[in-house]
Formats: C-alpha cells, structure tokens, sequence
C-alpha cells in the first residue's frame, strides 16, 4: 500500500493528482467516496488535467479531458461526451481509513 494523503486533503468535490513513481492518477472525492483512476485519457493517452490538481469540468460533476474536453463519470470513469466515448479511464483500487487514502495496488501492464 502507498499513502497518498491524508483524509483531510480532499475535500468533497475536490481532486487531485499524484505521481507515483512512472504512475500519473487522480483522485475525485464525490459524494463521501474517494474514486481513483490512472491520468491518461483513453483516446489520446495524455494527462487530463488542465492545471495541477484541475481535473473537473466547471460544475464539478464531471471529469474533463483539458485537450479535447471529453468527459468522463465520476463513478465509473465511463467516458459520456467526446471522441472516446464509451470508453474508460483505467480505475485502480484504493482505500480510505481514518489516517489517509492509500493506493493498494498498480494496475496490470
């Protein structure tokens, strides 16, 4: 497991990004549930976000791609608007606990 931040660093409706090692994710905090997914939009394979820890469209309902402005659900990473739709973003697996938000695994290559 790798500690990403504490609780208190994502507030809802909130995201941000992290580098771990030659892995680029983000993290959305919507509705008390903390979502997890790899930083590559799946139709051209570049970061998503259009400023550091900027990964929501204006209403922050969405996630958007800042190169073509696709987006995607905060719940499932599908891809509901723009060139990839019907595609994903690569979730990964995390946890919550009182004492922070922790990536439990990497995703398979």
């Amino acid at each position: 497991m790798i500690l990403l931040c504490r609780p208190d660093e994502l507030a809802e409706g909130q995201s941000r990004g992290f580098l771990i090692d030659d892995l680029n994710l983000l993290l959305v905090r919507k509705h008390g549930r903390v979502h997890a997914y790899e930083n590559s939009c799946p139709h051209r394979g570049i970061p998503l976000e259009w400023l550091p820890d900027r990964f929501l469209d204006n209403s922050g309902s969405l996630i958007q791609c800042s190169s073509h402005g696709a987006l995607f659900l905060i719940e499932s990473g599908e891809c509901v608007a723009g060139p990839c739709s019907g595609d994903t973003l690569q979730p990964l697996e995390c946890r919550e606990d009182s004492e922070g938000i922790w990536l439990l695994g990497r995703p398979e290559t």
